[in-house]
């Protein structure tokens, strides 16, 4: 029997003919990658072996001496449901085919059906049982208030539920074989969710990342699927891909949006499939490895606009979460400061600067199109400026897009983004009262109540904005 462990609960083959048992076997091995194989050829001891041994799918006989297919399946139907079961029969009878599909069959093949076909049947159970017991494992798993794997988490720093909640999604789905699609803008800490789901699922194995942005269909099937010798001309020996070195770890593919078409149909294959063709190699074989992908485009845009393959992209809905930007997470703001600030300081041999206490507000009023990457930049080159004592926000404003007015308060730069949600009308337009009093709400609510930080939104200084909120209080 191969070392080959995929699926990894056994596949039961049921038949009292030991020939065709044998040659069953043989092909499901050759053909299909699985060696994790059980065999009976008396149809009364397969419950006691279904008490004893979970199993991926049986394959069952329908004629059989002392107890026929049929009646055995409706058995197995009943007392191990989650157990899928490929009839298979020596004639083509519709009714009957008909028959066990209403007593719980997956499917049904005629012996002399094609290797391929049946091949891709039991793909699909097999693929159908995995996802159940996935499921299972979410109902019993989603919701706890612990996490089992919390040092494979220590590189995400965060207090927010909504992040803390996809831990324990990716704690949940981290042993499976499932693809995982992770999405997000540019900046989010993607690879680093990517890396968690490694930690918690195949801790200790291979770790292999491509950035796949960029790359055209030929580089893209070597890189990841290798060459056999003479493939092309340079092809002076064999040369094994990232698949192959990732083989019993984890894949990382980044930017998986901007494939082209040729190179999905290639990784659809992979993922679908589980196999691949080394370029020049006409003979497939077994990828081995977690596949992760991530990418900060809108596949669902892209999809509809015919860029990205539709049965591409409903196979990575399989497992997919989505990483919110920081400004929808302003609360990890303060948390992300300081821990760039020790960085930072660490970095260019300074002392840890004392972050003066509105430097929190005035961050949670910029949209970071950049997200984390952008926060951390800004905190990098203010350190890198900074002599001693408190930590001056003016590298902050700078790179905010704020530039001191004349008045020596903050305007908006021009060009610059003032944030995601602007202040709207309706059909009809406020005074420019009205419109006075709307603005210094408006900036006020951006800066948590701190005048110094409202004041510079406005361009105006902090007695002028005080001398405003006066006159509307009254």
């Amino acid at each position: 029997m191969s070392n080959c462990t995929s699926p990894p609960l056994p596949i039961l083959l049921v038949d009292d003919e030991v020939l065709w048992t044998r040659s069953l076997a043989r092909m499901l091995e050759r053909s299909g990658g699985y060696g994790n194989l059980l065999t009976c050829h008396d149809s009364r001891e397969v419950m006691g072996i279904l008490a004893r041994q979970a199993v991926s799918l049986v394959l069952l006989d329908l004629t059989m001496p002392h107890l026929p297919g049929d009646d055995l399946l409706a058995t197995i139907a009943q007392e191990f449901p989650d157990i899928p079961v490929i009839i298979l029969t020596g004639r083509d009878q519709v009714d009957m085919a008909v028959k066990c599909m209403k007593r719980g069959a997956f499917d049904y093949f005629v012996k002399t059906v094609e290797e391929e076909r049946l091949l891709a049947g039991v793909q699909r159970a097999i693929r159908m049982q995995q996802l159940q017991r996935e499921n299972q494992v979410l109902k019993t798993r989603l919701g706890r208030e612990d996490l089992k794997c919390p040092a494979a988490f220590s590189a995400i720093l965060t207090g927010d539920r909504q992040m803390e909640s996809l831990f324990h999604y990716l704690e949940t789905i981290s042993p499976t074989s499932q693809p995982v699609l992770i999405t997000g803008e540019s900046g989010v800490g993607k690879e680093l969710f990517a890396r968690a789901v490694h930690e918690v699922g195949r801790p200790g194995k291979p770790w292999v990342g491509l950035n796949v942005a960029g790359l055209d269909d030929n580089i893209f099937a070597d890189t990841l699927f290798g060459h056999s010798r003479g493939a092309f001309t340079g092809a002076d020996r064999e040369r094994a891909g990232l698949v192959e070195q990732a083989r019993g770890g984890t894949l990382f593919l980044d930017e998986i949006g901007d494939l082209s078409l040729n190179s999905q149909v290639k990784l659809l294959r992979l993922l679908q499939e589980g196999e691949y063709y080394p370029v020049g190699s006409d003979r497939p074989k077994r990828s081995g490895a977690r596949i992760v992908m991530a990418t900060n485009v809108d596949l669902a845009a892209r999809q509809a606009s015919g860029a990205f393959r539709k049965d591409l992209y409903y196979r990575l809905r399989t497992h997919q979460i989505h990483i919110a930007p920081l400004r929808e997470r302003s609360d990890d703001i303060s948390l992300l400061l300081h821990l760039f600030l020790e960085e930072a300081a660490a970095e260019f041999g300074k002392k840890k600067p004392t972050s003066p206490p509105e430097l929190s507000v005035l961050l949670a009023t910029h949209p970071f199109p950049g997200n984390i990457r952008e926060l951390r930049a800004m905190v990098f080159e203010a350190v890198s400026h900074h002599q001693g004592g408190v930590l001056s926000t003016q590298t902050f404003r700078m790179a905010m897009g704020l530039a001191p007015s004349s008045a020596g308060a903050l305007s908006l730069a021009p060009g610059a983004s003032g944030g995601p949600d602007g202040i709207s009308y309706g059909d009809r337009l406020p005074t420019l009262t009205q419109g006075a009093i709307i603005l210094v709400e408006e900036a006020m609510r951006r800066a948590q109540g701190n005048q110094t930080i409202a004041a510079g939104m406005l361009g105006i200084s902090r007695p002028a904005l005080s001398k405003r909120l006066r006159n509307q209080r009254q």
